[in-house]
């Protein structure tokens, strides 16, 4: 969806444009990008989604791509989920910059484990107890 609506440079929307109409139609996730895997973002842009996503008062930061302070009041948030390439390894990364309320799926991740599935759950899980 991200490719075709708003990672455009010439048509599209910008994608803090679809995350607050997201939010204010009462959407709860939306993949915010994840900065370590294999999709492209930018660390700070990135942290700037995911504000904008969860908290209620988002003060105006450039360096994050905020240009104005938004007050959400007491509307709902949106978890931002983070996917595409990430696994054990990219989980203190991960819980770094999304926190404990948010989204990992770790598909590959998991699946691609050298001793399987099951193995692979457990490390994700082992490691996310690690980081929070």
């Amino acid at each position: 969806m991200h490719a075709v609506i708003d990672r455009q440079k010439n048509h599209g929307m910008h994608f803090r444009v679809l995350a607050k109409a997201l939010r204010l139609s009462g959407g709860d996730h939306i993949h915010a990008g994840t900065v370590v895997g294999k999709l492209e973002g930018e660390r700070d842009i990135t942290l700037g989604f995911v504000d904008l996503l969860r908290d209620d008062f988002i003060e105006k930061d450039r360096s994050r791509g905020i240009y104005f302070t938004q007050d959400w009041v007491s509307l709902p948030g949106v978890l931002p989920v983070a996917s595409g390439g990430i696994h054990v390894w990219h989980m203190p990364a991960l819980t770094e910059i999304f926190g404990d309320d948010s989204v990992l799926q770790f598909g590959g991740g998991t699946l691609g484990h050298p001793w399987g599935n099951a193995p692979g759950a457990v490390a994700n899980r082992v490691a996310l107890e690690a980081c929070v």
